[in-house]
């Protein structure tokens, strides 16, 4: 019996090995859910331009937007786990439509295999620059006066808009009102016509609009202030403790991609976070660069898997 599992383990072993050697030996496909144009489409796009010369392979960009991320991230979970179909893990398919919907094709805490964390970013919390509010402060106490009157603006159902209000509706204990729309460019539209109150908006898509001052800023969602904006207090300082939000995405593999497999993905997309090219591209969008290791993915997955379902529950978001 020994013998046997000392050779099991050997050849355990060896063919990890062999995977890693002869790994990639074609084309690799990257899906990413969502449209071509957004900020998942473009950095799934930058990532496969400078990781493929270090895989030797070509890695072809592939857009299946719908449900949410949902479709893309279930024909990654449902591919074949040689390595040769990957892709973007985002935000909302991993974090938020368990919760959401009653129910979607995969699991997003067993169904896939965690590669590496590209990038998180943070939102900005904005009104019309003829709005009334000056800070958040003057928002928490116009809802507290007139409860379910104050409306907010989001890109769609459960993305990190809609939820950066969630959160502040929660730990403030205050009532507002939820106006989705097809997308943060219309719902962006809206704001500045001023027929909505205030949105959460990515920090790449809301600076054009801050600098040229049609809109005004009143705080950020991380934990600290952003270089590129250092006078925006984060919404902690802002009187609202315990408050974080961070749109992120990562790259994801099917359950089963050898373990060889994803180290050596893993290593190849750390490299390419640190080329200046694809830092500068990241950091000037006001985003944080990602990196590390497959498990400390795995474990932030897990954790806002945790906190995103227990807000999403609480608060009633459901996509039917």
């Amino acid at each position: 019996m020994r013998r046997f599992l000392a050779f099991a383990l050997l050849l355990t072993a060896s063919s990890g090995a062999l995977a890693q050697a002869s790994y990639p030996n074609k084309p690799i496909t990257w899906f990413v859910g969502y449209a071509p144009g957004g900020n998942a489409d473009l950095r799934s796009r930058e990532m496969a331009r400078y990781v493929a010369p270090l895989l030797g392979q070509p890695v072809v960009v592939e857009n299946r937007a719908g449900a949410g991320g949902n479709i893309a991230t279930d024909m990654i979970a449902k591919a074949k786990p040689d390595g040769h179909v990957i892709g973007m893990g985002s935000f909302a398919p991993l974090a938020v439509n368990q919760a959401m919907m009653k129910t979607i094709p995969f699991d997003p805490l067993s169904d896939l295999m965690p590669v590496m964390l590209i990038e998180r970013g943070p939102l900005v919390l904005m009104v019309n620059q003829a709005s009334p509010f000056k800070s958040v402060k003057d928002i928490i106490a116009a809802a507290k006066t007139s409860p379910g009157k104050i409306t907010f603006a989001s890109g769609g159902l459960g993305g990190s808009h809609q939820l950066s209000a969630e959160l502040l509706k929660s730990l403030a204990k205050i009532d507002l009102v939820h106006i989705p729309y097809k997308g943060g460019a219309p719902a962006a539209v809206d704001l500045l016509a001023g027929r909505v109150d205030m949105m959460f908006e990515q920090m790449y898509a809301a600076m054009p609009n801050m600098q040229a001052g049609k809109t005004r800023a009143l705080a950020i969602t991380s934990k600290k202030r952003l270089a590129l904006a250092p006078d925006l207090v984060t919404m902690e300082e802002a009187g609202v403790p315990g408050f974080e939000v961070l749109n992120w995405q990562g790259a994801v593999a099917p359950k089963g991609t050898p373990a060889a497999i994803i180290a050596r993905l893993n290593a190849d997309m750390n490299k390419v976070l640190a080329m200046p090219e694809f830092r500068d591209r990241v950091l000037s969008q006001g985003n944080e660069l990602g990196g590390g290791t497959p498990e400390q993915f795995g474990a932030f997955i897990k954790t806002e898997n945790t906190k995103w379902g227990a807000i999403v529950r609480a608060a009633k978001i459901t996509a039917e």
